[in-house]
């Protein structure tokens, strides 16, 4: 069963089971509470896809999403007019951070953990200087944008589904998207082709850290007081998102779109949790069980899977041979 398949039904069913053990997480309030997080997820986890597809991890997640979310409030300091100015100071910091990434990574040659690592640190410390970790209000006019609605569906579930669409389209239905899946599947195979692979793995963190940038500045803007280290707990469910879409941790093709999806599957999981009245602690040993099963389900395909119970619960056959 191909993984958009298995996620697109993994997350029906999720829906019809809360809507039976707890009806009150898909109430209109509920859903309507639900949603922009699940965006920021999915947009954060298009990023994170990018890398991993590029055989990485990025660690730096926590640091730009929480940088971000300072800088959109804490530059503006409730002046509505000083909003656009922070978007481009945000957008100017994590270009930065994902040139850095990509040249640590793609023509210095660290490892992505490490590379990331030590990215995410440098924005902590930026964090830490320029924000003192004090939480400040965010503007009315970055709230009304950021939590406003068109139609009735929030802004940042259209951004998010127009954002993952996108770079969905570009990476399947574009050369340069084939060219970066090739990459990433297999970088000897690549140089064979004529493809530099240099170039691909570089654009990976450059572009995921400005979709990182992107939701942390909508995640400033739902959140009324966002704290400054906002960005903690979107490390976990980007990668949990990433594998349950059906990517590879070890690289080459995956699905932005089912990263989307999988970002909405986990994010009605947490609600779920929360309503049955399970501590918020709960939902972080959730998130791990849904990685690990996803890799299983990944690594070992549904065959796999079923010739391994076989084996497992195969009765013994026939009797000692006879001396």
């Amino acid at each position: 069963m191909p993984a958009s398949a298995t996620i697109l039904a993994a997350t029906a069913v999720l829906f019809l089971i809360s809507w039976i053990v707890q009806p009150q997480s898909l109430s209109a309030g509920s859903v309507s509470a639900m949603l922009p997080f699940a965006a920021v997820l999915a947009i954060v986890a298009a990023g994170q896809t990018l890398v991993i597809q590029q055989g990485g991890i990025d660690l730096s997640i926590p640091g730009i999403v929480s940088l971000t979310v300072v800088i959109m409030t804490h530059y503006p300091n409730g002046d509505d007019g000083k909003v656009l100015t922070a978007v481009g100071i945000a957008y100017g910091v994590a270009l930065l951070a994902g040139v850095l990434a990509g040249f640590l990574v793609s023509i210095i040659g660290i490892t992505a953990i490490v590379a990331t690592l030590g990215t995410n640190a440098l924005l902590f410390g930026a964090n830490n200087e320029y924000g003192g970790g004090a939480s400040r209000t965010t503007t009315n006019a970055l709230s009304s944008f950021a939590d406003g609605k068109v139609i009735g569906i929030p802004t940042s579930v259209i951004f998010a589904v127009v954002i993952v669409g996108l770079t969905g389209l570009i990476v399947k239905r574009t050369v340069l998207g084939r060219r970066f899946e090739a990459v990433g599947t297999s970088v000897r195979a690549a140089r064979a082709a004529g493809i530099e692979p240099r170039r691909y793995q570089f654009g990976a963190y450059v572009a995921a850290n400005l979709l990182y940038c992107t939701a942390g500045i909508l995640l400033a803007g739902i959140v009324t007081t966002p704290n400054s280290f906002q960005g903690d707990a979107y490390l976990l469910p980007s990668v949990a998102a990433v594998v349950l879409g059906g990517t590879s941790l070890l690289g080459g093709k995956g699905s932005v779109v089912a990263t989307g999806v999988a970002a909405l599957f986990l994010s009605q999981l947490n609600q779920l949790i929360l309503t049955t009245g399970v501590s918020a602690a709960t939902t972080y040993l959730v998130q791990a069980a849904a990685l690990a099963a996803g890799v299983v389900l990944y690594s070992f395909g549904w065959s796999g899977l079923r010739a391994w119970a076989q084996r497992a619960f195969r009765r013994p056959t026939g009797g000692y041979a006879s001396p």
